[in-house]
């Protein structure tokens, strides 16, 4: 399989790891924007950097033009607290390199009975008005994405749109930076009820697992409230996400990410909403990624490839 655009930062003279073993004489190609551009570098191997096909690594090369990741105010900072250190976030560090892998990506399967999508995939076949609503906190919002179109729910609308040519769809971003499941209830009646949904993306957890934030059991309270006043109230359809774990230096977190993504699968269940994965498939690639890699303010919001992977999940719903 070919990945596009796939994040890296590089430390010094240490090994930046690809998240899949490359295939075989592998045409890589490392450049400094996600997307090309006027200004976009394209960085040359053996002057910027050495490449490792058979071990799957890149390494900057003394006087590369690719930027050193040591001079981040984050870098090698334990139990930070961001609001100390101006100026924080990775995304002036970032290559980015497309490759052939020697395998492919097995993505988790989502869950999505005959009941869950079944008005949304007779909608979109039938070529009806169809609106799809993202609610949810600052990664759903699409917080440090370079561009509104790649942010994941919108470049799932558009898969949709292409796969559907005759579909009319509408999408509304209804997410607020900073919330939790305790101002996702509040907000319904501004934010969702006016906007007849028929499809409603949720997504929260980030916050709420944060230290001295929303305990886990109020957190599935308060998302199956979310769900179940979203259904009796606009008889739109649901699909929830769970989210991925923050940078495991940052104060902030609870490293209980886990359960509050297990939480949001068991919400799903009950209420007959969709479920995607999104905790398991970040996983696969923080089995071989730095948190610095994916994660575009060093601390919880994925960049432009952390929005693909969120995407990638989506598309295994087969719509």
């Amino acid at each position: 399989m070919r990945l596009i655009g796939e994040s890296l930062v590089f430390i010094g003279a240490e090994a930046s790891l690809l998240a899949l073993i490359p295939a075989p004489k592998a045409d890589l190609r490392l450049r400094s924007t996600y997307e090309s551009g006027p200004t976009t570098i394209d960085y040359t191997e053996g002057l910027d950097y050495r490449f490792d096909a058979a071990a799957g690594t890149l390494t900057r090369l003394p006087g590369s033009r690719l930027p050193d990741f040591r001079t981040n105010v984050l870098h090698g900072r334990e139990d930070f607290d961001h609001t100390q250190f101006p100026g924080y976030g990775n995304l002036p560090f970032f290559a980015y390199a497309d490759y052939t892998a020697e395998t492919a990506i097995h993505w988790p399967q989502p869950v999505a009975d005959a009941q869950s999508l079944t008005a949304t995939r007779r909608k979109l076949a039938a070529g009806l008005p169809f609106t799809l609503v993202a609610y949810g906190d600052s990664i759903t919002f699409g917080s440090e994405a370079s561009a509104p179109h790649l942010v994941f729910w919108q470049r799932w609308a558009d898969a949709l749109q292409a796969r559907h040519p005759t579909a009319r769809i509408k999408t509304v971003n209804a997410a607020t930076g900073g919330d939790t499941t305790t101002q996702g209830l509040e907000r319904l009646n501004e934010k969702i009820l006016p906007q007849q949904p028929d499809l409603v993306l949720i997504g929260f957890g980030m916050n709420d697992h944060n230290r001295d934030s929303v305990p886990l059991l109020r957190f599935k309270t308060q998302l199956t409230e979310i769900v179940t006043r979203i259904h009796e109230r606009t008889g739109a359809e649901t699909l929830l996400y769970s989210t991925f774990p923050p940078n495991p230096n940052w104060r902030h977190g609870s490293h209980q990410m886990a359960a509050y993504a297990r939480a949001t699968a068991e919400v799903a269940a009950a209420t007959g909403s969709a479920f995607v994965d999104v905790y398991a498939a970040w996983q696969i690639f923080a089995a071989r990624k730095r948190p610095e890699d994916l994660l575009a303010n060093n601390i919880n919001h994925p960049n432009d490839f952390g929005h693909w992977l969120y995407y990638e999940a989506l598309e295994e719903l087969k719509l």
